[in-house]
Parts: structure tokens; C-alpha cells; sequence
């Protein structure tokens, strides 16, 4: 039996601080269903993980290409 990866978590400061992105902006994304599949712990904040990451990476992408 293979043993999972355990993804690492991020805090939703820590992504809008790798991305240069506002808070507003990143829960908008969510919001609209850019962003799906978002976590959150117990407290009910959100935990990002790689695959929202790559999400985030292609969003951007986009973006820009316009």
C-alpha cells in the first residue's frame, strides 16, 4: 500500500502575500467558482493546499493573457 503525500496547508495571508493578491480578490475567485474546493479548519478559516495553488497559478495566467 502506497503511503499518501500529505499536502501543505497555507493560510490565506500566506497566498496573498505569494501572489501579490488582496484578501477581496481571493475570496471573489472563490465566490464566483474559480477557486473551487477550498478547506477549512476548525476554526472555519480557509486552508489552501497545491492544488488550490496551481488553481490560483492558472487564474492568474489567464488574467494576464487577457
Amino acid at each position: 500500500m502506497a503511503a499518501q503525500k500529505s499536502l501543505k496547508k497555507y493560510k490565506t495571508s500566506e497566498i496573498c502575500s505569494r501572489f501579490d493578491i488582496s484578501r477581496a480578490t481571493l475570496f471573489r475567485w472563490e465566490s464566483e467558482g474559480l477557486l473551487p474546493g477550498v478547506d477549512r479548519d476548525w476554526r472555519g478559516w480557509r486552508v489552501y493546499n497545491e492544488t488550490n495553488l496551481r488553481a490560483i497559478e492558472k487564474i492568474m495566467k489567464s488574467k494576464i493573457a487577457g
